[in-house]
């Protein structure tokens, strides 16, 4: 079996939504403050396997966002034009992370980096390096996209 990484697959999109009460609203882009990840969240977006459902997943993630509405979708592949805003050092640093992910790639495997949508920015929450090493094989990166959302909640009118 062979697969072409070049072309993104063609699946039903997921979107999940979900209210923050109660973020911590940590996740200061213009800090430069980066949160530490719990393990499993880390080994789990580095694989791409991420279980459903995304918001339950992703929550350590999701509780540094201020209060709000936001929807949930992905993995999916990031179109080849849409532009990304770093929120670390780019490019990364850490070549031996870069590589790792890189022959990760190579072997079939789709490290997920996580992209939160800020008005006309894409900024990268989590996975430079992944981000990196993607754009180094010339393959369009998977992402989990978190996009402020206006929806009614379960029960409001």
């Amino acid at each position: 079996m062979t697969w072409n990484l070049s072309e993104p697959p063609s699946v039903l999109k997921v979107v999940e939504q979900v209210t923050i009460s109660g973020g911590s609203g940590f996740l200061d882009v213009n800090s430069g403050v980066r949160a530490e990840l719990p393990h499993a969240l880390r080994i789990a977006l580095a694989t791409g396997q991420l279980r459903r459902p995304l918001t339950s997943t992703l929550g350590p993630v999701l509780d540094l966002l201020v209060d709000g509405n936001y929807q949930v979708t992905g993995p999916e592949r990031l179109p080849d034009e849409q532009l990304l805003t770093p929120t670390d050092v780019w490019p990364p640093s850490d070549d031996a992370r870069v590589g790792y992910y890189r022959t990760a790639i190579r072997g079939g495997h789709l490290p997920v980096a996580v992209v939160l949508a800020d008005g006309s920015r894409r900024l990268i929450i989590d996975g430079h390096h992944k981000i990196a090493a993607y754009r180094a094989e010339s393959i369009s990166p998977s992402v989990v996209r978190i996009t402020p959302a206006t929806f009614i909640g379960v029960g409001e009118s």
